[in-house]
């Protein structure tokens, strides 16, 4: 049986604790509420020139531009966007378990699949696992910007337009809510007709100037820095959203430890004070 001492060290411990994860809490959703007006206002443009694009790139041949070009699939890039940082609950092992599953899919399709990776958490579990990992960026939600999207999109499209990879592949996840997020497997390069992606084309004829060919040339490399800069939002959204639902989960379980501890330690404490004033009585009794 623990001594009162150590029942009360320890109860000290989980208040302390219990201390860290609420401001934790506070943090990730002052960080939450930023995060999420910044995906709100730029989620309808991201998939607005997604749509547009899809759109141009049906009226003109797919040879026309690099990026539009679909080849025998050898080489496939899967990039994997994770966290910085920890305690965001099931955050990062949901991904991991979904590139995973990826990476096999693409495996199965008799393609060499390299690994990509975004954020210090996804870094860290591939090179424990010896997976070699090519163009890691590391540390940039902190202080998110659109240049970490327009270096990260030139990469991709660089090493698409090379040959370097035949298909380009990104696992996120995507903020829905403060409780829910949903791990999205997106395929960035090629681009996927309306066919494709299950979507439906917009109805009506546009005219487009000076042509469609010319604005594919200027769109297309900004797309694609767009659709990286929406889905590092998606996912530092989705990142605050579960450390929040974490840390609000880890206060109340300290509250409940403490609670039980509580209640042993004045039961244990009673237990001692019965016993010492039965072994007086019976010293008393001896006495007579």
């Amino acid at each position: 049986m623990p001594s009162l001492q150590s029942v009360k060290r320890k109860i000290n411990s989980v208040k302390k604790t219990q201390k860290i994860t609420k401001a934790m809490k506070m943090v990730a959703a002052a960080k939450l509420k930023r995060a999420q007006q910044r995906i709100l206002a730029f989620r309808p443009y991201g998939l607005r020139m997604r749509q547009a694009i899809t759109d141009l790139s049906v009226r003109v041949n797919r040879t026309a531009h690099p990026l539009l070009q679909k080849r025998p699939v050898k080489n496939i890039r899967v990039s994997v966007v994770t966290s910085d940082r920890g305690l965001c609950g099931a955050f990062n092992a949901n991904i991991f378990r979904k590139a995973f599953q990826v990476i096999e899919e693409c495996e199965a399709r008799g393609a060499k699949v390299s690994v990509g990776v975004v954020g210090k958490k996804g870094g860290d579990f591939f090179r424990r696992r010896q997976w070699p990992i090519h163009d890691p960026f590391i540390n940039i939600f902190e202080r998110l910007s659109f240049e970490h999207a327009i270096e990260i999109g030139t990469a991709g499209t660089e090493a698409y337009r090379t040959g370097a990879f035949d298909e380009i592949h990104v696992v996120y996840n995507e903020f829905k809510s403060a409780v829910q997020q949903r791990v999205i497997v997106e395929q960035l390069l090629p681009i996927e007709s309306f066919e494709e992606t299950g979507t439906t084309p917009p109805q009506g004829a546009y005219l487009y100037e000076p042509d469609e060919e010319e604005l594919l040339a200027v769109l297309l490399p900004k797309w694609a820095q767009a659709q990286i800069y929406r889905i590092l939002l998606e996912s530092s959204a989705a990142e605050q959203a579960a450390r929040m639902s974490a840390m609000d989960g880890a206060t109340r379980n300290a509250g409940e430890l403490i609670k039980s501890l509580t209640v042993y330690y004045n039961k244990t404490r009673q237990a001692a004070i019965t016993k010492e004033l039965m072994d007086i009585v019976g010293g008393a009794e001896a006495l007579k």
